[in-house]
């Protein structure tokens, strides 16, 4: 079989891009092709594809540029004339979207079509039926009041990014999108990786539960045979996007009341600057900003971590952090909130806490922190236990290729 996999970006910008390129290593490992499709970026990966990548905001050159940029947005004429180039050439037999609106717009919609190619959808985020994505307002709050169609409600709330003109530009895309490229008239078949997200798309889109879907938790490309032994240097890790739903506020201030805890950031985002500035301000001794890792680097890390720590103060799908604390054998704290409660089984892998809510971490920190060895080793082996069940490659395979073969002739 040979697979077209969509994403905007051609390397690891975040959970999407992780997923997206361990699906292509797993589908090669078992036989199958895959081509990629991806918009051009500075930061891209070699890619025997890159031909076919049409330009990205950022590549994107001449005195009209921002002009461009803009009508982009919407619908992207250079993706739909490269991806049919791509197409006639590869020809794929199926079509599997990670991220796609926006930036590569479902401008390839119809040429996919015009082939008869499958279109299957990862839901990553909640783009389909929220402009913003994350479900909060301007404020910070969770907000669903566009409902799935109610859309100038983004602006009046101003919920990208507290800006009226962001929200006003998301808000327009979600009607033009819905109006000339509805996702239920052109998608086939839906990917949830929770059973939350599936919950709520079908909320705000009654009419997507007609469509074909399988939830798949994501996968682990590795998982440790025996749990972790508690290491002496004791510290807690947060690492991901330092942006604002992601609840990092809510975790510094809860560190600022345990200055014997030690914490490590890990990543970068918009709200860098400004959590560092919070923890020089507040004297905070016990908290280091280590920047952007990857790889052995990476996973050294989550391994040497006592816990790993999401806050998360959005409707967080299945979090790339959790399944990487998991196949190393770390347990996890996680806020109460999305599909966040699914993978987190309280005293088995870890514990949950209210989300946004500073003292029920304090707390929970504080009861973790003073964990007898067995106990903290039963969690491990919790972790591991849970992995094996849900995250294993092998099975995640078995099932999104059968997934697969229920689209094609």
């Amino acid at each position: 079989m040979k697979i077209l996999l969509i994403d905007v970006y051609n390397f690891n910008k975040g959970g999407a891009e992780s997923v997206c390129f361990n699906t292509g290593k797993m589908l090669e490992e078992h036989g199958n092709e895959v081509v990629y499709f991806t918009l051009k970026w500075k930061q891209n990966s070699p890619s025997p594809f890159e031909k076919y990548f049409p330009k990205s905001k950022e590549t994107r050159s001449g005195p009209l540029r921002t002009v461009k940029n803009i009508i982009n947005y919407f619908y992207h004429f250079e993706a739909a004339n490269k991806i049919e180039q791509l197409i006639i050439e590869e020809k794929p037999d199926i079509a599997h979207i990670h991220l796609l609106w926006g930036q590569i717009t479902p401008s390839i919609f119809p040429v996919l079509r015009k082939y008869k190619i499958p279109i299957l959808f990862t839901v990553h985020d909640y783009r389909i039926v929220c402009p913003a994505y994350t479900f909060r307002d301007g404020n910070g709050r969770i907000c669903e009041a566009c409902r799935g169609k109610f859309f100038y409600r983004c602006v009046t709330h101003t919920c990208c990014k507290n800006s009226k003109l962001m929200s006003i530009v998301m808000a327009g895309e979600q009607y033009f999108r819905n109006t000339f490229f509805n996702p239920l008239k052109y998608i086939d078949g839906f990917i949830y990786v929770s059973n939350f997200a599936k919950g709520i798309q079908e909320k705000h889109m009654p009419l997507i539960k007609a469509k074909p879907s399988i939830i798949l938790y994501n996968f682990s490309e590795s998982i440790a045979s025996c749990p972790k032994i508690l290491q002496e240097d004791k510290y807690y890790l947060y690492f991901g996007r330092l942006s604002y739903e992601k609840g990092i506020n809510t975790l510094l201030e809860a560190f600022k009341m345990l200055p014997n805890c030690k914490l490590k950031v890990v990543g970068k985002g918009p709200k860098e600057n400004e959590l560092k500035d919070f923890v020089c301000k507040s004297n905070m001794q016990n908290v280091e900003f280590l920047g952007y890792k990857q790889g052995e680097e990476l996973t050294s890390l989550v391994s040497g971590a006592y816990f790993v720590i999401v806050p998360s103060e959005w409707y967080e799908n299945n979090p790339m952090t959790i399944i990487e604390a998991y196949s190393v054998g770390t347990p996890v704290l996680g806020a109460r909130i999305g599909g966040i409660p699914e993978i987190i089984i309280e005293d088995e892998n870890g514990y949950q806490f209210e989300s946004a809510n500073i003292n029920d971490l304090k707390e929970k920190i504080i009861k973790v922190d003073s964990l007898p060895v067995e106990k903290y080793e039963a969690l491990s082996w919790g972790t591991l236990v849970f992995a094996n069940k849900y995250l294993n490659p092998e099975n995640y395979y078995l099932e999104l290729i059968a997934f697969y073969k229920q689209f094609l002739k």
